[in-house]
C-alpha cells in the first residue's frame, strides 16, 4: 500500500470512528432509557444484530457477481475480502452525510489493489446502481403487497392512500428508466458533467474531465459491457440485493413478535406479520432515502418507523422502540465496519 493510500485509509477510519462517538453522544434518548430498551429486547437483540451477517453476505455476493462478470477483472478476489469491504463501505455510508461520499471511494481505493483502478471504479459504480435498483424494486413490489393485503381485508385503502401508492409507482417507474439509461450508456461521464452544473464546481468539472476523460470513458464502457454481455451476473446481483431487503425485514418481525404482534399466531399469523414488516421497512427506507443527506438519516428514520407502524394500526410507542433498537444495531455494525478497515488487505 502506498503512503498516500495508507493515509487515506487512516482518514476514512478516523472519520468513521469520530462519527460513531458523535452519534453516541447525541443520541435522542438518555443512556438509561437506551439500556432499558436493550434489556426489553433481551435475547431477541442477538438475532436482530446477527441477521445482518446474512444481509451483508448477500450484499457481498451481489458485488462479487458483478466483479466476476467484468471480463477485465481478476477472478480470484476472495469472498472474505469482498465481505469485509462491503461491511466497511456501508459503515462509512451510514456514518457520513450523503451516503456514498465515504463508502464508495473507500471501496474503489481498496478494490483497485486487486483489479486495477478503472475496473474497481466501474464495479463499485455498477454495484451502487444495483443497490439503488433493488431499493426501487422493493418499493415498487411493496405496492402490490399492500394491495394484496387490502384484497384479503387486512389493510384499508382510501383516496389518500391510493394517491400515495400511485405517486410511489410513478417515482419508481421514472427511476427504472433513469437507471436503465445509465446501464446502457454509462454514468461516469454524466456524473462529472452534472457536477459541473453545481455552482462553484464548473471549473473543477472541466479540469477533471480534461485530465481523466479517457479513464471515465473506459469506466462507462465497462459498465455498458457488464450490462449487455453478462445478463446472468446482472440478474444474479439484482436478485441477491432484493433478497437482502426481504431478509432485512426479519429484524422488524423479531421486534413485533417481542411485543406480541403476531396477527393471531400460527404460520399464517407469522407470515402476515412478516408482510407487515416488509411494508414497514419499505416505507421507512423510502422516507429515509428521499432525505438522505443526513448522517444515518438522523430523525428521519425514527419518524419513518413511527409513521409506517402507526399507519398499520400499531402503537407509536412500538415505532419508537423499533427505531431505537435499529439505531443501536446500526451503531454496532458501523463500529464493526470501521474496525474491519484495520484488518483489510495491506
Amino acid at each position: 500500500m502506498t503512503w498516500t493510500k495508507k493515509r487515506l485509509t487512516n482518514l476514512f477510519f478516523f472519520i468513521g470512528l469520530a462519527a460513531v462517538i458523535i452519534m453516541l453522544l447525541t443520541f435522542d434518548v438518555s443512556f438509561i432509557e437506551l439500556w432499558d430498551n436493550i434489556c426489553r429486547a433481551g435475547y431477541w437483540f442477538i438475532p436482530i444484530v446477527g441477521v445482518w451477517l446474512i444481509i451483508y453476505a448477500l450484499n457481498a455476493l451481489a458485488w462479487q457477481a458483478i466483479i466476476r462478470g467484468n471480463a477485465r477483472s481478476d477472478q480470484h478476489v476472495s469472498f472474505l475480502r469482498i465481505y469485509r469491504l462491503t461491511i466497511s463501505g456501508y459503515a462509512l455510508n451510514y456514518a457520513t452525510p450523503v451516503g456514498g461520499l465515504g463508502g464508495e471511494p473507500y471501496r474503489i481505493m481498496e478494490l483497485s489493489k486487486d483489479v486495477g483502478k478503472q475496473t474497481a471504479t466501474s464495479s463499485v459504480i455498477f454495484y451502487a446502481m444495483m443497490h439503488f435498483l433493488a431499493h426501487f424494486w422493493l418499493w415498487f413490489s411493496s405496492i402490490f403487497l399492500y394491495l394484496l393485503l387490502v384484497a384479503i381485508g387486512d389493510l384499508p385503502l382510501n383516496t389518500t392512500l391510493s394517491i400515495i401508492l400511485a405517486a410511489i409507482a410513478l417515482f419508481c417507474l421514472v427511476a427504472f428508466r433513469v437507471l436503465t439509461q445509465g446501464y446502457r450508456h454509462g454514468v461516469a461521464v454524466r456524473i462529472v458533467r452534472w457536477a459541473g452544473k453545481i455552482p462553484g464546481l464548473h471549473g473543477w468539472s472541466e479540469r477533471f474531465y480534461e485530465r481523466h476523460s479517457e479513464a471515465l470513458q473506459n469506466v462507462d464502457q465497462q459498465i455498458m459491457a457488464l450490462h449487455s454481455s453478462d445478463r446472468r451476473a446482472f440478474y444474479t446481483s439484482l436478485l441477491l440485493e432484493y433478497a437482502s431487503r426481504i431478509i432485512q425485514a426479519s429484524e422488524i418481525l423479531f421486534m413485533l413478535l417481542l411485543f406480541g404482534v403476531d396477527c393471531g399466531g400460527g404460520f399464517s399469523g407469522i407470515l402476515l406479520t412478516y408482510a407487515h414488516s416488509i411494508l414497514i421497512l419499505s416505507f421507512t427506507s423510502l422516507f429515509a432515502n428521499i432525505i438522505g443527506f443526513l448522517p444515518m438519516q438522523l430523525g428521519v428514520q425514527e419518524g419513518g418507523f413511527v409513521i409506517s407502524i402507526a399507519a398499520l394500526g400499531l402503537s407509536a410507542a412500538l415505532g419508537i422502540f423499533v427505531s431505537i433498537i435499529c439505531r443501536v444495531r446500526e451503531i454496532i455494525w458501523i463500529f464493526i465496519g470501521i474496525m474491519l478497515m484495520k484488518v483489510s488487505k495491506e
